[in-house]
Order: structure tokens, then C-alpha cells, then sequence
């Protein structure tokens, strides 16, 4: 009876994500919305990453970054969407305990991760439209692959810390998830113990990747803002801009549901909200991000046309 117990004490059972259960008919449609986005992030992704390494003229620091970018949002709505779609897909809505621990620890690392690459991209911006006679000097290659490098570790540093202080919560056989994803939050919601470290560690997370990110951004566009506006061509104040315009977007975005999501109280928004909102940066944005570079700015265009040229030229010769 002892080893026994001992089993049955060791045992860690799956949860039951409940996702978007009490919509049936709602899921059917996420299905082949979720299903369509996620091949169209791959696509315009991995498009991204391939223009970026094949196109000499820009092999840049801005598409160096916007490359590692491109990776964040294929690996992070990879750790996402598949399981998604199984739950969306069936009547299974299960995901086993190690499932759960590997979604936790890879999204939260890649999302914070992204959260510190966008503030390092919106000082490249700055160096770029501040400082454009000293761009190169500043930013050289090893500054790029070290700045690179520590968004990576950082997100890895906070992941290592706060899903391994979640997943130490006893959840007394609490296993239905009220969402489609573990997420930190939602987990601690499961803990039948008092959880007010926590709160208070997941709080202080927060503010040093969202709003210290956000507010090393909003400095950055303050000084590149004053220096667009010292620019006495209408020609050379678009250009400025221009270098900026995607990179903003996608900012906006990202961060605004990012932070609607961690920062505004549990209390003050209702379950479904999370559940949409979640939806939204963790399918939408890494599909927005590739059409809002490509859309926006002539050297990704002529660099995809200019890829896209070799390749059929390659096939007309074989």
C-alpha cells in the first residue's frame, strides 16, 4: 500500500484545456481561421528569413533583428496552434502534464524574449534616424549579435524562474484549464494554496518586460520624433518615418495586448476577454508582423521579387 501511495503521489495527470468549449459552433470557425493564419505566419515568416539572408542589400542590422523576429513568432505560435487546433478539432481537450510544462516554458520564453528584441529594434531605429552618419560605426555586427543574444537569455532567465515557481503550486487535482493555453496566470488560478508571491513575482515580471520595454521605446520615438521634426524636406521628414513607420505598428500591437493581457487587474476583465485577447497575440499579431514589413517597406518587396526571380530562373534552366 505504501509504494502504492507513493505512485499515485508522483503521478501527474494532464489538464483539460477548456478553450473555447462553451462555443461549439464558434470553434468550427476558429478552426479554419486558427488553421489559415498559422500557415499564412509560416509562409510570410519564413519569407521574411529567407529574403533577409539571401538579399545582400540587406544584410543589415534592422533585418538582422527583423530576422530574429520572423524566428520568435514561427516558434511561438508553433508551441501554440497545434495543440489549439487538437482541441479545437474534437471533442479532446486534453493536454498531458508535460505537455503543458514544455507550452509553458517555450511561449513565455519567446514572448519575453520578443518583448526585449522590439526594444532593441526601436534603438536601432533611433541610431539610424538620430544618428545616421555614425549608423554603421554603432551598429556593428558584434553590437547586433550581442544585443540579439541577450533578448534571447533574458527571456529564457524569466521563463526559468517564473513557470518554475508556478509549476511548484499544488493544484489538488485541479486539472480544467479555463482557457485554450498555460499561461502563467492561468495556472496560478489552479493553486489551492495562497498565491500572493506569486502574484506579486508575476507583477514585477510584468513591469520589467512590458512597461520598461515600452517606456525605453516611447524615449527612443521621443528623440527620433524631435529629430524627424528638425528635417526641413517633406522628403527626407517621409523617409524618416518610413524607417520607422512597421516598426511602430508592430510595437503597437504587440504591446497592446500584451499588457492588456498581464497588467490590467484579473478582476477587472471577464474570462472570455483573456481567452480572445490571448487569441490575439498569440495567432493574429505573428501574422500581422510580416505584412506589415512587407507591405510597408520597398526593400523587402524588391528583395522577395528579386528572390523569387533566381528561383524561377533556376527552374527554367533545369
Amino acid at each position: 500500500m505504501g509504494a502504492g501511495r507513493r505512485a499515485n503521489e508522483t503521478y501527474l495527470p494532464g489538464f483539460i484545456l477548456l478553450g473555447f468549449s462553451e462555443y461549439p459552433q464558434l470553434q468550427k470557425v476558429l478552426f479554419v481561421l486558427v488553421l489559415t493564419l498559422y500557415f499564412l505566419t509560416i509562409l510570410g515568416n519564413t519569407i521574411i528569413i529567407l529574403v533577409s539572408q539571401l538579399d545582400p542589400r540587406l544584410r543589415t542590422p534592422m533585418y538582422f533583428f527583423l530576422s530574429h523576429l520572423s524566428l520568435l513568432d514561427l516558434c511561438f505560435t508553433s508551441s501554440v496552434v497545434p495543440q489549439l487546433l487538437v482541441n479545437l478539432g474534437g471533442p479532446d481537450k486534453s493536454i498531458s502534464y508535460g505537455g503543458c510544462v514544455v507550452q509553458l516554458y517555450v511561449s513565455l520564453a519567446l514572448g519575453s524574449t520578443e518583448c526585449v528584441l522590439l526594444a532593441v529594434m526601436s534603438y536601432d531605429r533611433y541610431v539610424a534616424v538620430c544618428r545616421p552618419l555614425h549608423y554603421a560605426l554603432v551598429m556593428h555586427p558584434r553590437l547586433c549579435r550581442i544585443l540579439a543574444s541577450t533578448a534571447w537569455l533574458s527571456g529564457v532567465a524569466t521563463t526559468l524562474v517564473q513557470s518554475t515557481l508556478t509549476l511548484q503550486l499544488p493544484f489538488c487535482g485541479h486539472r480544467r484549464v479555463d482557457h485554450f493555453i498555460c499561461e502563467v496566470p492561468v495556472l496560478i488560478k489552479l493553486a489551492c494554496v495562497d498565491t500572493t508571491f506569486n502574484q506579486a513575482e508575476l507583477f514585477v515580471a510584468s513591469v520589467l518586460f512590458l512597461v520598461v520595454p515600452v517606456s525605453f521605446i516611447l524615449a527612443s520615438y521621443g528623440f527620433i520624433a524631435r529629430a524627424v521634426l528638425r528635417i526641413k524636406s517633406a522628403s527626407g521628414r517621409k523617409k524618416a518615418f518610413g524607417t520607422c513607420s512597421s516598426h511602430l505598428a508592430v510595437v503597437i500591437i504587440f504591446y497592446g495586448t500584451i499588457i492588456f493581457m498581464y497588467l490590467q487587474p484579473a478582476q477587472s476583465r471577464s474570462k472570455d476577454q483573456g481567452k480572445f485577447v490571448s487569441l490575439f497575440y498569440t495567432v493574429v499579431t505573428p501574422v500581422l508582423n510580416p505584412l506589415i514589413y512587407t507591405l510597408r517597406n520597398k526593400e523587402v518587396k524588391a528583395g522577395l521579387r528579386k528572390v523569387l526571380g533566381r528561383i524561377l530562373r533556376l527552374n527554367l534552366m533545369q
